[in-house]
């Protein structure tokens, strides 16, 4: 049986509360591994990839000699060790030549793993124009129909979200709108380009939108492939039924957060409605007489 070893202090213990499973994740973190031999193609591909996923990211300096699709022991390590589900490794071969690995994890274990070769790469650095801050929140846009015939291009496409969609939100203004990364499958091949959105007057509420290339561009060719299981891909999409907001009737919370309830009753007769007797309100003998003397001296 496994030892279960507790934290002796303080900061290993939240270290360890903080990777406990949580109802509502958080933003997937990823890390970038240069492998043994890399050319300068695949180097600069990660900088890049690492500037546009920053800062839920981590660039390893040192070079590792790993092979993915043959032993995944020590990319399971380094992915508990960083508390990251997401990674990417480049390497670079005669047989496999600029080589980039998109990979996931599921439970400490590897759930999916894509790997690609680049072809005609141009760099951040090529381009002369603004940048998007770090961390903005990017607009995927899939292009292709073979996204949604070919059972491993949507898990391909799925693959891809999950590594670039950032923090969940449930609504974002227009300004907001500012990064978009496009993907196109043709033959084989996925082309990623990355567009800055610029939004300027055009007389009317709506906006007039111009888009500018800001790099990277990757023309990626789809090498090999290896994904989990249909059950084990079902279970690792599953969400807990906490997670699911119930909606209870006639209970609604306005802008500042108050509840307020609606409900709902039957037409009551007033006129029989038994009220609280009070000793003020009851009619003695002498107030009797008074009002019987005040009725006769009207007449």
């Amino acid at each position: 049986m496994a030892q279960i070893i507790k934290p002796k202090t303080q900061k290993g213990k939240r270290i360890l509360e903080k990777r406990e499973a949580k109802i509502i994740e958080d933003v997937k973190s990823a890390i970038i591994i240069r492998g043994g031999r890399t050319s300068d193609i695949v180097t600069d591909a990660l900088k890049n990839i690492y500037a546009m996923k920053k800062p839920h990211a981590v660039m390893f300096q040192r070079k590792n000699i790993l092979r993915p699709f043959e032993d995944q022991t020590s990319l399971e390590f380094f992915s508990q060790k960083n508390d990251a589900s997401l990674f990417v490794f480049g390497s670079h071969s005669k047989k496999r030549p600029h080589n980039l690995v998109f990979g996931r994890f599921y439970d400490g274990h590897l759930l999916d793993m894509v790997e690609f070769g680049i072809e005609n790469y141009v760099p951040l650095s090529k381009f002369k124009n603004e940048k998007c801050m770090s961390g903005t929140k990017p607009c995927l846009l899939f292009s292709g129909e073979i996204f949604d015939t070919s059972s491993d291009y949507k898990r391909i496409k799925n693959l891809l979200i999950d590594f670039w969609r950032g923090q969940l939100i449930e609504s974002i203004r227009l300004q907001g709108l500012e990064h978009v990364i496009q993907f196109t499958a043709v033959e084989g091949k996925i082309y990623m380009r990355s567009y800055r959105l610029i939004l300027k007057k055009s007389g009317t509420r709506t906006p007039r939108v111009e888009i500018t290339e800001i790099g990277p561009s990757i023309d990626l060719l789809v090498r090999r492939v290896s994904l989990a299981s249909d059950n084990l891909y079902k279970e690792a999409c599953r969400q807990p039924k906490a997670s699911k907001i119930q909606k209870t009737k006639n209970v609604e919370h306005d802008a500042f957060g108050t509840k307020t309830g609606r409900i709902h009753m039957q037409s009551q007769n007033l006129d029989k409605l038994q009220l609280r007797k009070r000793k003020a309100l009851k009619r003695t003998a002498d107030s009797e007489k008074t009002s019987s003397k005040k009725l006769k001296r009207q007449k």
